[in-house]
Parts: C-alpha cells; sequence; structure tokens
C-alpha cells in the first residue's frame, strides 16, 4: 500500500491537500498567459502538425490549442504539449533544469477540462506539480541532466501527473500511484535536440502525466518504491542524490516556485543563448556597431551549455536554436532575435555564414560554479580597428532576477497568438487567463483557444 514509504508518501500527500499561496497561484497564471500564447504560435509548426493529424483520428471533447481538432484528454495533452515546446519559446525552470510548463499546463488543461474544475483548482494543481518537479530537480541534477536525460521530459512526466491527479480528484494512494506510473512512463534523450523530437519531449510528458492519472483513478497499482527505490526513478535516472526525504521536508512550507521562479523566454531559442543574446543586444545598441564592424566573437560559458548547444554550424531553423553562433550571429546582424529568425531559409544568408565561422564559444572553468546552469557567460566583441568590447552576464532579461513585466507578457501573447486567432478572441482569452483564479470553470477559457 502506498504509505509505507516515506518519500512517495509525502509526495502523494503534498500533491492532494496542498494549499498554495496567493503568490504561488498568481506565479502559475503567468506560466499559463505565456504557455498557452506559445503554443498557439508553436500549433503552427510543423511537428505540431503531424502531432495535431495523429490526434484528429481519435474522439474526445479536449481542446487542442490553435486548431478546431476535439481529442481523448491524453491526446489533447500530447499535442498541446508539444505546440508548447515547438519554438522553444517556453519557460524554464534552474533547479529542474527543465521548462516545466510546456508538459505541466497541457496536462492541466487536459485534466481540467475532463473533470470540469475551475481556474483556480488548475492553478492550484499546476503549483503541486511544479513543486514536485523542482524537488526532484534538486537532488538529480546537475548529474542527471548532463548524462544525457532531457528533464523536461523526465521530471515533467512525474510534474505533470502530480497535477493531473489532483485535478481528477485522486486520493493520497491513488496520488502515489500515478507517480509511479509517471516514475515507468519517464523518458527524453537531449541527443534529440535540434530535431522535431525535442518539443515531443513535452508533448509525451504532458500526456504521460495525464494518462498516469487516469490509470490510477481506475484502480491500476504501482510500486511504492518506484521513486526512491533500488531500481526507482532516482537510481535508473541516474540522480546526483539516491536521498530525496531532506529535499521534501518542507514541502507545503517553502515554494519552489516563488524562491527558485520562472524564467520567461523573450526569444525562441535554447536559454543557454539568451546571456550572450541579450549582451550582444545591448552592446549593439550602445556602440552601434553593424556585422560588417566585426572581426570576431567570443562566448565564454558554463560547462553544461556545451551539451545543450551541440550545433557550430546549424542546417535547420531547428538546428539553429541550439546553435551559439547562429544565435549570437543572428542578434548581431538583425538586432534582433524573433520566432522569424529561425525559418530555414534564414540558413542560408551569406551574412550569417559569414559571421558565424567568427564566433566562437568556449567553457570558463572560473566561473562560479554554484550559479545556476546556463545562467553565465562573457562576450568579447573585436570590431575592426581593434576597438574590444567585453561584458559579462548573469542571467537575461526574463529571468527571476530581471523579470519580464505584465506587459511583456501581454505582448508576447498577442504577438504569438495571432498566428492562430483573431484578435479578439485573443484579447478575451488573456484577460480570462489573468483572471484565472476566478474563472469557474476551465472549458470558459478552452473553449476561446481552438483555432479556424
Amino acid at each position: 500500500m502506498i504509505g509505507t514509504r516515506p518519500s512517495i508518501a509525502r509526495l502523494s500527500a503534498f500533491v492532494t491537500s496542498a494549499a498554495p499561496p496567493a503568490a504561488a497561484r498568481a506565479a502559475a497564471a503567468r506560466a499559463f498567459v505565456d504557455t498557452v500564447g506559445v503554443a498557439l504560435a508553436g500549433s503552427t509548426e510543423p511537428v505540431s502538425r503531424i502531432v495535431r493529424a495523429i490526434v484528429a483520428e481519435g474522439a474526445g471533447d479536449g481542446v487542442v490549442l490553435g486548431s478546431p481538432v476535439r481529442a481523448a484528454a491524453t491526446d489533447a495533452a500530447l499535442a498541446n504539449g508539444t505546440a508548447a515546446h515547438a519554438l522553444d519559446f517556453d519557460d524554464m525552470c534552474f533547479v529542474s533544469l527543465a521548462h516545466p510548463s510546456a508538459p505541466l499546463v497541457p496536462a492541466a488543461l487536459a485534466a481540467a477540462e475532463s473533470s470540469g474544475a475551475s481556474g483556480r483548482a488548475a492553478l492550484d494543481a499546476y503549483v503541486a506539480g511544479f513543486e514536485i518537479e523542482a524537488r526532484l530537480g534538486r537532488v538529480m541534477n546537475p548529474r542527471h541532466y548532463e548524462r544525457g536525460w532531457h528533464c523536461t521530459s523526465t521530471l515533467g512526466s512525474v510534474g505533470a501527473a502530480a497535477a493531473a491527479a489532483r485535478l481528477l480528484g485522486l486520493g493520497a494512494e491513488a496520488a502515489g500511484h500515478a507517480l509511479a506510473i509517471a516514475a515507468s512512463e519517464a523518458s527524453g534523450l537531449k541527443e534529440n535536440f535540434g530535431t522535431m523530437v525535442k518539443p515531443l519531449h513535452a508533448g509525451l510528458a504532458a500526456r504521460n502525466g495525464v494518462l498516469a492519472a487516469l490509470l490510477a483513478k481506475a484502480g491500476l497499482t504501482a510500486s511504492v518504491q518506484a521513486i526512491d527505490g533500488p531500481q526507482g526513478f532516482l537510481q535508473a535516472f541516474d540522480g546526483a542524490s539516491r536521498d530525496l526525504g531532506g529535499a521534501i521536508e518542507d514541502l507545503g512550507v517553502r515554494w519552489e516556485i516563488l524562491d527558485t521562479g520562472i524564467t520567461v523566454k523573450l526569444y525562441p531559442s535554447c536559454a543557454g543563448t539568451h546571456p550572450a543574446i541579450d549582451t550582444i543586444l545591448d552592446l549593439r545598441r550602445e556602440h552601434s556597431f553593424a556585422a560588417g564592424d566585426i572581426e570576431r566573437i567570443d562566448v565564454d560559458v558554463d560547462s553544461i551549455t556545451p551539451t545543450i548547444l551541440i550545433y557550430p554550424r546549424p542546417r535547420s531553423g531547428l538546428e539553429g536554436k541550439f546553435s551559439m553562433p547562429f544565435c549570437v550571429a543572428a542578434a548581431a546582424a538583425d538586432g534582433r532575435v524573433g520566432i522569424e529568425t529561425f525559418e530555414d531559409a534564414n540558413l542560408t544568408r551569406s551574412d550569417l555564414d559569414h559571421l558565424m565561422s567568427r564566433i566562437t564559444m568556449q567553457v570558463d572553468p572560473s566561473f562560479d560554479g554554484r550559479a545556476p546552469a546556463l545562467t553565465q557567460s562573457r562576450v568579447r566583441v573585436a570590431l575592426r580597428g581593434g576597438r574590444v568590447l567585453e561584458r559579462e552576464a548573469r542571467g537575461a532579461r526574463g529571468y527571476p532576477e530581471r523579470p519580464a513585466t505584465d506587459e511583456d507578457l501581454a505582448a508576447k501573447f498577442m504577438a504569438c497568438a495571432a498566428r492562430t486567432l483573431p484578435e479578439s478572441s485573443a484579447a478575451r482569452a488573456l484577460d480570462l487567463l489573468r483572471r484565472m483564479e476566478d474563472v469557474a470553470e476551465i472549458r470558459t477559457i478552452t473553449a476561446l483557444l481552438g483555432g479556424a
């Protein structure tokens, strides 16, 4: 019986009974705004169209964002999770080393639609899932991530199961089974970064969570040691520690969503590129140089960044999102980095190709090892005539220390939603998402989010 193993009993009790503070729900509401927006934009991407075509063959009432398709809860979560991560424009957490909301929001929407839950219930469920993911991340990372596991998919499956279990009304024992089921569903390899499979990871995690909760609700049982047993999640996925106890002692007392925060992306590329992009854009504005003025650019990074930015000379827009030379070249040449930056046609631009050949990325071992991964960067721009501009970055715009404003989020949402929704529908959806805590039924919101 669930309850004989301290860690899974503690986790499942938290999932079913946690009472997040108002500030945590407010942070979750911002995450819903951001994630729904990027999912609406991402729904037009090839990977999203492929997944949508598959789920359209089924039947159900779950809204597939940005489309007229309706699907079963698990299929809607799969499609919407994939769309949310398709542009790599979705949020980040530097403790879980995951994109937390790309699985959590679609799983919560699907489960809330299925159960008729309120906006406040969906927010509470999101927070519960976020906290579970972050605690696992504290114990398992950075080793788990460095070994090649994509935390968005692995930790995200368990977090999504927590959110779905709460919204489907599971008791503590059944919720424990849902977490244990999700622990066996989890997967996701970083070797697939820069391909369609990376966004699929988020969709699979969302689907895994909803499916785990539905199976547990129907009576399917799992091992009480699935998380921290001798052959459990922490062990099999090569966590840095195999002891979860200390990390979950203050569940419900200390809130990771407030202490750690959520990083909102203002550029649709890997978070490891953002400190350098930000720095290049600032230097370009301050010193008014153009691409033709640049002799070379050197970017120093931490040791984890090169394990993610694996494409020195990308061949597609997807690969470009995981290429420091491409992202820096685009920022330097165009003075902006947006969704259109990563259209495949830009990979054939001669000016970017020439500039990429002058950009290097290397690890600086002197960077603070206590700092969160992907947050440190040093950029040196050598200009013609001998002038050298150098600046060190700690994070970027949108990070918890420099949070996106409500205006930033609104502008991002409306720009993203314009890809699939009429402006009036997008504006109404944005208003409801901002006031999500007061929405009596989540279907009031999702009804606005299906495209033509």
